[in-house]
C-alpha cells in the first residue's frame, strides 16, 4: 500500500486523486477526521483501501502490524496553522511524529517523502537556497516554521537526506483547501469576496520598498506540486530536501488581477490594515531557489498565477461540486 498521511487534507487529497488517475487505488489514508470531519468531503470520490487516524497508524506501524504491507509513505500530515503558538503541540505533532515515521521507513527500506515549508526561511534575509549548509542558520518567524525546520535539521544530522525526500512548499493554492479556515489561500477566500461583494481586500504594506499589495510570494498551484511529488516517487534514487515553488515571486496585486479576470469582473481592490499579530511575522517576499531541484532532471513546469488561478476558478470554484 501507498500511505498518505494528511490524506484527507489539501495536498494529500489531491495527491490521492493523482495516484488514482495513475491507476493506483491501493492507498492507506491517514488523517485526523475525528477532529475535522469536513475534510471527509475531500476523499469521498477517492478509491483507497484503508483509512486510519494518525495515532492509530503510528501505533500499528511501530508494533510492526503493517510490516511488508507498505511500499511508500507520503508524509503530509501536520498542523499547518502558521498562527499556532503551542510549541509543545507543534513539537509533538509536526516534528516528533515525523521523526518516528522517517525512522521506521528508513529501517524498513520504504520510500519516504515529507512536507517541509518555506516558513523555515523566516524573513528571507539569508535568501531562499535549499542548500543543506544554510539550513541550520535559518530563523523562522513563528513556531510552525520552527517545527518544520527542526525536522529538516534532524534529517541532516541523521544523514537521512541521502535516503528520503523533503519538499519545502511555498504558497500552495488550489482545490480541496476548503476545510482550512483562515489558512485557505487568498485565491479561495478572495473568490468568495469577489463573488459576494465585487471587491477584494489586501493588506497594506508597512515597508517603504513595497507598495500596498506589492508584497510578493512564490505562489504554486497544487496540481503542479503533486506532479513534482509523483516524479520523485518514480525516481526513488533521487534524495534530498528541495524547494517546491515556481521560482518566480508574484505580488498580491497580480494575484488579485488574475482572480478578477478569471471571474470576469473588473479589478476592485481595497487595502486594509494588517492585524497586529501578523505584523511581526509577515513575510514580504518569498521566491524559491530551484537550482537544486533542476539538477535532479525533474521536468515539471509550473503555471504562473494567471494560468493557475484560471483553472482553479473556472474548473473548480465555479462548479457546483468543486472538490476533486
Amino acid at each position: 500500500m501507498i500511505v498518505i498521511t494528511g490524506g484527507a487534507g489539501f495536498i494529500g487529497s489531491v495527491l490521492a486523486w493523482k495516484l488514482n488517475r495513475l491507476g493506483k487505488n491501493d492507498l492507506l489514508l491517514v488523517d485526523q477526521l475525528a477532529k475535522n470531519s469536513f475534510k471527509w468531503e475531500n476523499v469521498k470520490k477517492r478509491s483507497y483501501k484503508l483509512y486510519l487516524e494518525s495515532e492509530d497508524f503510528l501505533r500499528q506501524l511501530e508494533k510492526n502490524e503493517r510490516k511488508n504491507e507498505i511500499s511508500a509513505i507520503f508524509h503530509l500530515g501536520a498542523c499547518s496553522d502558521t498562527t499556532e503558538m503551542n510549541v509543545g503541540f507543534l513539537r509533538k505533532n509536526n516534528t516528533e511524529y515525523s521523526q518516528r515515521l522517517a525512522h521506521w521507513a528508513i529501517k524498513e527500506n520504504v520510500y519516504f517523502s515529507y512536507a517541509s515549508s518555506a516558513a523555515t526561511y523566516g524573513n528571507g534575509k539569508l535568501g531562499f537556497s535549499d542548500a543543506d549548509k544554510l539550513t541550520p542558520k535559518l530563523k523562522p518567524l513563528n513556531p510552525y516554521g520552527q517545527s518544520k525546520l527542526d525536522f529538516d535539521i534532524w534529517v541532516l544530522k541523521q544523514g537521512y537526506q541521502n535516503k528520503i525526500v523533503g519538499f519545502r512548499y511555498f504558497n500552495v493554492y488550489g482545490p480541496n483547501e476548503y476545510h482550512k479556515g483562515s489558512m485557505r489561500s487568498l485565491v479561495q477566500k478572495g473568490f468568495e469576496q469577489v463573488s459576494r461583494e465585487g471587491k477584494l481586500k489586501l493588506f497594506k504594506s508597512y515597508k517603504k520598498e513595497y507598495p500596498d499589495g506589492g508584497q510578493k510570494r512564490d505562489f504554486i498551484y497544487v496540481k503542479d506540486v503533486v506532479d513534482t511529488m509523483i516524479w520523485f516517487y518514480k525516481h526513488p534514487n533521487t534524495h534530498g530536501i528541495f524547494n517546491l515553488g515556481t521560482g518566480k515571486a508574484q505580488s498580491w496585486n497580480e494575484l488579485a488581477a488574475a482572480l478578477f479576470k478569471a471571474c470576469g469582473k473588473k479589478t476592485n481592490i481595497q487595502y486594509v490594515d494588517m492585524p497586529e499579530n501578523l505584523k511581526h511575522q509577515y513575510q514580504y517576499f518569498t521566491e524559491a531557489d530551484l537550482t537544486k531541484l533542476k539538477k535532479t532532471g525533474c521536468p515539471t513546469t509550473f503555471r504562473n498565477l494567471a494560468k493557475g488561478v484560471k483553472d482553479y476558478v473556472q474548473n473548480h470554484l465555479q462548479q457546483k461540486d468543486p472538490i476533486f
